[in-house]
């Protein structure tokens, strides 16, 4: 089973994790800039941020075997801070880096006025620099927060074709599937979706198997890095054939990122550095 994580916080994970997730066949990753936790300052401390999911974050993966792209953006709940707002003006310089596959994550944490004009800015930025756009869909209200996103993907220049609306679950589901865009899932131990209600909702919506992604959302709180594996599974153990296995965790991810046109699934020759550090500790 090839597996591809199509939205998973590696910044967050250990060593053990990418060692775990490549046993169980995943071979690629997105990385969607977020919130860290911790509040952030300055726009600076954004850059240092984007700069390790551009080096030093692919060069770790890649020593497990495992292909990484990431995703840019201002995140909604910091579009809330004004000390974060110049971090719209700075973005487009990394929109134009070889392994940026999306522009995300954006969309809305608290659906206020700062994420509305976030959301509307970054919806146009993906249209100009020819990126599709990864927006996360609100952990409260999701029915409210998903009907303003679709307000605002319709009011940008960027066709929902090349929009996924990710965290959805069944309150959400019916109005996503009908607005063209994408549909992401993200499977989590104790909240949003498990691999049960997943595997019912692609029975229930088998007409857009073609357009759904399942993800694990992997960060620093209570997550599972293995969840696309653990759907993988429940599929097959549901009735699922391999093939519709592999279109929901290999061929999905690859088709939507591969909307970028810079989705490169080669891993890269085997390096034992990067900018002089090594994944390796003592004396090995």
């Amino acid at each position: 089973m090839r597996l591809f994580d199509p939205h998973i916080h590696m910044t967050s994970r250990t060593t053990d994790d990418y060692v775990a997730m490549h046993a169980a066949g995943v071979r690629a990753v997105v990385e969607p800039a977020f919130w860290l936790g911790q509040p952030r300052t300055s726009p600076d401390s954004f850059h240092d941020y984007f700069d390790s999911l551009l080096g030093w974050e692919p060069f770790r993966a890649a020593q497990h075997g495992i292909v990484h792209h990431c995703t840019l953006a201002l995140n909604p709940k910091e579009a809330n801070d004004p000390r974060c707002a110049p971090v719209l003006d700075t973005l487009p310089r990394y929109l134009l880096k070889d392994s940026v596959v999306a522009v995300g994550e954006i969309g809305y944490d608290a659906m206020t006025p700062a994420e509305d004009a976030a959301l509307a800015a970054q919806l146009d930025l993906a249209a100009q620099h020819g990126l599709p756009a990864l927006v996360h869909t609100p952990h409260r209200d999701k029915a409210a927060g998903l009907a303003r996103t679709l307000d605002l993907v319709r009011e940008s220049a960027l066709p929902p074709e090349r929009v996924l609306l990710d965290h959805l679950n069944e309150t959400t589901v019916a109005a996503a599937a009908d607005s063209g865009c994408w549909l992401g899932f993200s499977i989590y131990p104790h909240t949003k979706m498990d691999e049960r209600r997943m595997v019912t909702l692609l029975a229930e919506y088998a007409s857009c198997q073609d357009r759904i992604l399942v993800n694990s959302a992997a960060d620093w709180g209570r997550s599972d890095p293995l969840k696309t594996r653990r759907v993988g599974d429940a599929m097959l153990a549901a009735g699922h054939h391999e093939d519709e296995v592999d279109q929901v965790l290999w061929r999905n991810p690859v088709a939507f990122y591969g909307l970028s046109g810079r989705l490169d699934l080669r891993l890269p020759a085997p390096d034992s550095s990067h900018e002089g550090n090594s994944v390796l500790r003592g004396g090995d």
